[in-house]
């Protein structure tokens, strides 16, 4: 039995031929799409400061566990070992479980829980659920992917229910937004395990590099509707004001929210 830590160790391998530009790196172009991570996370931190001063400052742990996963998603396409592979997956678990203790509508807690955020993060997606969720992770590794994909249904479950609830337009939007560009994402990582002798026969395996690129951009949004969400819950007195990285004139750009107090005259 190889080495967890042993280069393909894993039973996932992707599209992309392996050790086609380096004898070291396993797959090129799926290790080094990972940079965008690097730079969305460190920006979003910034952007997003005046909200985590207001919010909570554990939202900051999200953008760190952001940017573990970049790095080690870089780590396991590099190597192709099943240790990168369980770190990988693991980042991501910990990322949704910190994103739902943070911004999960009470309107969506279970019953028994009333609407106490401390015991919904406690019991249900906080430390208890991520830590047997990780220890599973290893039973069977090679459905994770399949597994952590899986929990966008709930996740858009509740989008679809907020936007049912809303009139403002600017959320509608970035909801929009951040669900068209999740399918991408998701069509770009489904296109690559599915018809992957197709890629191959156009020398096209850049899919799963498009999926880094993609989902590492679908967070910011995704981030900053569930903020738009969570403050009609959370922030009351508070008015956020959804803006984009570098110029909101621009017709692409990084979202991130202003916060402002509502004064009665």
């Amino acid at each position: 039995m190889p080495s967890i830590f042993a280069y393909q160790s894993s039973e996932v391998d992707w599209c992309e031929s392996n050790f086609q530009h380096s004898e070291l790196v396993a797959e090129f172009y799926n290790t080094f799409s990972n940079v965008t991570f690097f730079i969305f996370g460190p920006l979003m931190m910034f952007l997003m400061y005046p909200y985590a001063q207001k919010r909570s400052r554990c939202i900051y742990i999200t953008w760190i566990l952001f940017m573990v996963i970049g790095l080690f998603s870089m780590y396991f396409h590099m190597t192709l070992s099943l240790l990168g592979q369980l770190l990988d997956e693991i980042a991501i678990l910990w990322l949704l479980a910190s994103s739902y203790s943070i911004w999960m509508p009470r309107c969506y807690f279970p019953t028994f829980l009333g609407e106490n955020r401390w015991g919904w993060g406690r019991s249900s997606v906080g430390p208890i659920r991520a830590h047997l969720s990780s220890l599973l992770s290893f039973l069977r590794p090679v459905i994770n992917a399949y597994a952590l994909n899986s929990i966008a249904v709930h996740i858009l479950y509740i989008v679809f229910q907020e936007y049912k609830k809303t009139n403002n337009e600017e959320l509608r939007h970035i909801m929009e937004v951040s669900v068209v560009l999740w399918a991408f994402a998701l069509t770009s990582w489904i296109s690559d395990r599915v018809l992957c002798s197709f890629w191959q026969w156009i020398n096209f395996f850049y899919l799963h590099s498009i999926w880094h690129v993609l989902i590492s951009i679908t967070f910011p949004y995704g981030m900053v509707t569930m903020a738009l969400v969570d403050a009609r819950y959370e922030m009351p007195g508070h008015t956020l004001k959804v803006r984009y990285w570098p110029r909101d004139t621009w017709p692409v750009g990084l979202p991130y929210v202003e916060v402002s107090d509502d004064k009665n005259c």
